[in-house]
């Protein structure tokens, strides 16, 4: 699930059936909204990003109909949890984009579909935020990446999106989560989420029509942002990593409405 824009400041999601038809008709004026005003500035600065940093053989992860422009020394296995007419029955509201050809059907959080230090790189954009366990996926990230291999992140600031309303995700949940001891279920998740969206909408939901939105996505396991960032909290969970992940960050850029990132994964004995 990638975000839309309605308004050149912010970004806001293209909503699921359980929202009203009033804003869902609103469509296809924020999807002009959002290319025209606001991602040719920050598309533009991920081109550069992958013009310098991505070549030889990757992956992608959940390009949807946003895939990562990237030159052509860089060659793109697209991975996605599912098949592109899947893909369109989960979001009808792309029916008119083209998608990214799907090369590979896999859990972007394990890629068990790929061996150990196979890539020379891995794009994930839009995608930590959909982990139940972000730390997990990037470690999984990592594990399929050469040394020397780069990971592409771009990370929404949650302050600029549909999740403004939501308090940042603290460090030691993310880590709690990797743990194996998360402070929150998976229910409560899902119900943050709607209560975010509603109040960033102002729909003035009940109580009970909160439970019911929440129990209408679950039962589409629709994929929801799980976690939410500013700036700040993003690159002080980033650092956060290194007791985990050996890398050097290239780039940390806060590129518009997201953070663009790119970590070099070090060769073993490294300085």
């Amino acid at each position: 699930m990638k975000s839309r824009s309605n308004s050149p400041g912010l970004l806001t999601l293209t909503l699921p059936s359980c929202y009203s038809e009033g804003m869902r008709s609103l469509r296809p004026l924020l999807r002009r909204i959002y290319y025209e005003q606001i991602a040719h500035r920050h598309l533009l600065n991920r081109r550069k990003l992958a013009a310098a940093y991505l070549r030889g053989e990757g992956i992608e992860i959940g390009a949807l109909d946003q895939s990562l422009p990237v030159p052509r020394r860089a060659h793109v296995t697209y991975v996605d949890r599912m098949t592109v007419p899947d893909l369109r029955r989960q979001y009808p509201e792309l029916k008119s984009l083209p998608l990214t050809r799907v090369d590979v059907v896999d859990d972007g959080e394990s890629l068990r579909s790929f061996a150990d230090g196979s890539q020379d790189f891995v794009i994930a954009n839009h995608f930590i935020e959909h982990c139940a366990d972000p730390i997990a996926a990037i470690e999984s990230h990592f594990r399929v990446l050469k040394p020397g291999g780069c990971l592409f992140l771009a990370t929404p600031d949650k302050r600029f999106t549909f999740d403004q309303c939501r308090e940042p995700t603290p460090l030691s949940h993310l880590w709690h989560d990797y743990e194996g001891r998360p402070d929150w279920t998976k229910e409560r998740h899902f119900e943050e989420f709607v209560r975010g969206m509603n109040a960033f909408h102002g729909q003035g939901l009940t109580e009970e029509q909160i439970r019911k939105s929440t129990e209408d996505l679950l039962a589409q396991d629709y994929s929801i942002h799980y976690h939410v960032w500013t700036a700040d909290s993003w690159l002080e969970f980033v650092l956060s990593l290194r007791q985990l992940l050996d890398f050097e960050m290239e780039v940390f850029l806060h590129n518009g409405l997201e953070c663009d990132i790119v970590l070099r994964k070090r060769p073993s004995g490294a300085p």
